[in-house]
């Protein structure tokens, strides 16, 4: 009697540790939720409008009232070191001013 309890037993164990072995196959692996990605920005890693802000700021450009994504770069309105308008044209993955132009006082 001991024997077929003991085989009962057995037996019990290795089809439940089957079908947890079984179940543990069939779950999928839990995967990391995707990065958001900006509504307007190319698949190149770019800088963002805050870095950019930073990235001016730090080279004496103050005031900036306008930063827009424009042709592949960011566009930005701001006034230089000597308290002149200008419009600047900034590199979105460098963050390096490419052209600026003064603007006039209105």
């Amino acid at each position: 009697m001991q024997a077929n309890i003991r085989r009962s037993l057995i037996l019990l164990a290795a089809g439940t540790a089957l079908t947890w072995s079984i179940a543990q196959a069939q779950a999928p692996a839990p995967t990391a939720a995707p990065a958001p990605a900006a509504a307007t920005a190319p698949a190149a890693a770019q800088l963002t409008i805050r870095d950019i802000y930073d990235r001016l700021e730090a080279a004496g450009y103050r005031d900036m009232r306008q930063i827009e994504w424009e042709h592949g770069r960011y566009e930005v309105k701001a006034s230089n070191a000597q308290g002149e308008r200008v419009k600047l044209r900034v590199n979105a993955t460098t963050g390096v001013v490419e052209s600026s132009r003064t603007r006039s006082h209105r």
